[in-house]
């Protein structure tokens, strides 16, 4: 959580927007795909959290390839920055420009059109402006499922969500965002366009360029179509919550469930009973699935693409069996599986809840890391021993995708602290919260990203080789530093 840029400014370019430069932009993306006035600009230039607000010239909204071609083109030849933004859900200040940005906000979401699905190849072909929860319907429309799901999808867009490579309940199974791509199109900074949207699952060509732009965060172009795999529709679903001994429980019972499941395990989310009462608090209709106290659950969940039959054993009946063994064990304190659709939503609305409650409840600091699946226990009893150090009254709530090792590691305020007093603990918690991850040789970005929060600690952590590597990389690509200048690296 974002709680002001960096006091130190990156070089960014500001050449300004000139009248000229103005009315050739409007000229390619019409009236209505031009926005000038402050009014119109803020929600453009605001983060998410409302936390970092950014300048801009204008806001362009192109609505094809084509057009983000010329407007792109256009800024190259006048040296005018560039900040592309989705869906602008993000967490890291990636997609807000910097207060002293004079250019442009290119916004993706004018190209929310749906090219193809293709049923029988498991692909569809897609606008970056998409938002995540569309191509999700419209995949089971088809009788596919396209795993990518986070909290923000009901407004997230695709683009955004390739170009920070996001992460979120999936990812045990299937993979990060940039494991679901065959292919994308991507406007270089010159203008060109680079055309890679092909729907293979094998292309030895020479150099895999999609993976460049992944995980880019638009500083080295910008990602304006993707070919999506897509996957078998699930037909048998069964979701539980799970009060827990502990995270060495959780660890031992995800581990378990891979075989009683047969392999069919979806989803494995760890929740501190911190962040529960948190979402209960503050999101309407949520309701506590289980009355246990103890400090930590599991939303656990199987799907298999078979459908159930009468008289065969389903992912029901397997978890019901498998809950009794963890039981008897010791590491399951309580269960409850969900009957229905309303309390499987409201299982998953819960752990979806987070962030948005999180904004409600007051300041805050959250971490989103990863190591080494076995020691996210340790991470947790060494980073709360560590920040409680520092500041013995904030509220712990750390949660996370246990399966894939990626630890959502997040404290509000004190009760009663500001997020400016907050601010002063920041530089130390944040210091001792990465030098333990990377000591334990994680990650101090698992899926939110770099942006501007952590600009300077990608340069702290990352060693020489790897930042001269992606600067020579930047500078191949955007000599100018005209796309989304001033994010992930400093140059």
């Amino acid at each position: 959580m974002p709680a002001a840029f960096p006091s130190s400014l990156p070089a960014i370019p500001t050449a300004p927007l000139t009248t000229e430069i103005s009315d050739a932009l409007r000229a390619i993306v019409g009236e209505k795909g031009f926005i000038e006035d402050e009014h119109g600009k803020q929600p453009f230039v605001t983060d998410w959290r409302g936390l970092l607000v950014g300048g801009a010239g204008a806001v362009v909204r192109p609505g094809s390839t084509e057009e983000v071609s010329k407007v792109v083109r256009l800024c190259h030849e006048h040296g005018v920055a560039i900040v592309p933004q989705g869906g602008n859900t993000g967490l890291m200040g990636g997609a807000t420009p910097w207060p002293a940005h004079t250019g442009i906000v290119l916004s993706l979401g004018r190209m929310n059109r749906i090219l193809e699905v293709d049923p029988v190849g498991y692909s569809m072909t897609v606008e970056a402006g998409c938002v995540l929860q569309t191509l999700q319907e419209t995949a089971a429309s088809h009788d596919r499922f396209l795993p990518l799901s986070l909290g923000a999808q009901g407004s997230c867009m695709i683009g955004g969500n390739l170009s920070t490579n996001a992460g979120g309940v999936q990812v045990l199974r299937y993979g990060n965002a940039r494991n679901l791509v065959l292919g994308l199109e991507v406007v270089l900074a010159n203008g060109d366009v680079w055309d890679g949207l092909r729907a293979l699952k094998k292309d030895n060509t020479g150099y895999d360029l999609k993976h460049l732009f992944m995980g880019a965060e638009g500083t080295l172009g910008i990602i304006t179509k993707a070919v999506l795999k897509l996957w078998p529709a699930p037909k048998d679903v069964c979701t539980a919550w799970l009060a827990i001994r502990d995270p060495r429980a959780a660890l031992e019972i995800l581990s378990e469930a891979h075989a009683a499941s047969e392999d069919n395990v979806g989803s494995c989310e760890l929740m501190s009973r911190s962040a529960i009462d948190m979402v209960l608090r503050h999101i309407p209709g949520t309701q506590d699935p289980l009355k246990a106290d103890t400090p930590w659950y599991l939303l656990l969940e199987w799907s298999s693409a078979r459908p159930r039959r009468d008289g065969t054993e389903g992912m029901s009946e397997k978890m019901e069996q498998f809950l009794a063994d963890q039981l008897e064990a010791g590491r399951v304190l309580d269960a409850a599986i969900a009957h229905t659709v309303s309390q499987s939503r409201n299982m998953w609305r819960i752990r979806e809840g987070v962030a948005e409650a999180s904004r409600a409840e007051g300041p805050g600091l959250s971490y989103d890391v990863s190591v080494a699946i076995s020691r996210i226990p340790e991470l947790i009893d060494e980073g709360l021993k560590a920040v409680l150090g520092i500041l013995p009254t904030i509220r712990p709530y750390p949660l996370g995708h246990i399966g894939d090792g990626n630890l959502h590691f997040s404290f509000m305020g004190p009760k009663g602290m500001d997020q400016q007093t907050l601010t002063q603990y920041k530089g130390a918690i944040t210091r001792a919260v990465n030098d333990l991850i990377t000591s334990m040789g994680g990650s101090i970005s698992a899926e939110h990203g770099i942006g501007v929060d952590k600009l300077d600690e990608l340069s702290h952590y990352r060693s020489k080789t790897e930042l001269d590597i992606m600067r020579t990389i930047k500078r191949a690509l955007d000599p100018q530093n005209i796309m989304n200048p001033g994010k992930v690296l400093r140059l």
